[in-house]
């Protein structure tokens, strides 16, 4: 029997490398087992589909209202991944009918559904994104290396690390990395300006994924600064590699991290992520310090990104529908 066909929709396809693209292309290969997958950044009626599944509720609203329209019974699955769910949906017309002509709605973590008008949370399902797991590596006690790893946009408010990093002196020991591209020329050129001023930031630029998540498995902690997260996928790579997350206290963080998690600063506060890197950094050495306190904290929440987890749960939302 011929496969049914389902057309992803998504904003970003490889050529963006950000966390949109990484979510489509895994659950294109998830899925291609039991539909025909086709990748696009937009659908339109003339297009073959038995399904579609949309990322971003603002981004894809043509496609979903032609979708709709087009096709009023068939399978439409809409996936909430960011700035949508915590910015559009609130204000923007074409987000909130998507929301509307959506069959079943999907967010990438657990504090996620709360965002949503009630009426509609009944047919939200909550799927976290998963990885691949990594040795934990064993790191120097030297020095602190921090990383930081996202497109310079103002929802990643790489501001915060800018500032951090000017308040945290050379001699203090710690390092710290910057992956990502500056599509924002602005922080592009506040970037190279803290490179200059602090020895100890380095500015790297936009990295292939691999490489950046060589980095992150190296690193002693991630950092994690933005104001608005639908749940970021570079959490699920540090907790998966064993490297402790020091994050923005937002939603999306909160829903991937947990409520209990102890390596939250106030968003946007430079002043209580630089203090949070010193402690890690003195605890370096320390068997049940903060460091390592964190890291076995990251460890309880790793079993929600396994890969068969999101796979099952991605396939049965869909097998429902179908």
């Amino acid at each position: 029997m011929k496969k049914p066909s389902l057309c992803i929709v998504t904003p970003a396809l490889a050529d963006a490398n950000n966390g949109n693209w990484q979510t489509a292309r895994r659950w294109a290969r998830m899925l291609s087992g039991d539909y025909r997958v086709r990748l696009a950044r937009a659908w339109s009626p003339g297009d073959e589909a038995d399904g579609l599944l949309a990322l971003h509720a603002r981004r894809s609203a043509p496609s979903v209202a032609a979708f709709a329209e087009a096709h009023p019974q068939r399978p439409l699955v809409l996936a909430l991944t960011g700035t949508d769910l915590y910015r559009d949906i609130a204000s923007d017309a074409s987000a909130q009918r998507s929301l509307v002509l959506a069959h079943r709605l999907i967010v990438l973590q657990e504090q996620g559904p709360l965002s949503l008008p009630p009426e509609l949370r009944a047919s939200c399902e909550v799927i976290f994104q998963s990885g691949t797991r990594r040795r934990t590596l064993a790191r120097t006690t030297d020095h602190l290396r921090a990383v930081m790893v996202g497109h310079l946009r103002d929802e990643k408010w790489p501001q915060t690390l800018f500032e951090a990093a000017r308040l945290i002196g050379p001699h203090e020991g710690i390092l710290i990395d910057h992956i990502g591209a500056a599509l924002d020329p602005a922080l592009g050129e506040a970037a190279r300006a803290t490179a200059l001023a602090c020895p100890h930031y380095r500015w790297l630029g936009s990295l292939p994924h691999a490489v950046a998540r060589s980095r992150i498995q190296r690193a002693h902690v991630l950092v994690h600064t933005s104001r608005m997260e639908g749940g970021a996928h570079v959490l699920v790579e540090a907790v998966l590699s064993g490297t402790p997350v020091l994050a923005s206290r937002i939603a999306g963080n909160v829903g991937m991290l947990g409520a209990d998690y102890g390596g939250y600063f106030p968003a946007g506060n430079a002043p209580a992520l630089a203090q949070a890197l010193r402690e890690c950094r003195a605890d370096l050495a320390a068997p049940a310090g903060r460091l390592a306190t964190l890291q076995a904290q990251c460890g309880l929440r790793a079993p929600l990104f396994d890969r068969g987890t999101e796979h099952a749960r991605l396939s049965s939302l869909l097998k429902g529908l179908f």
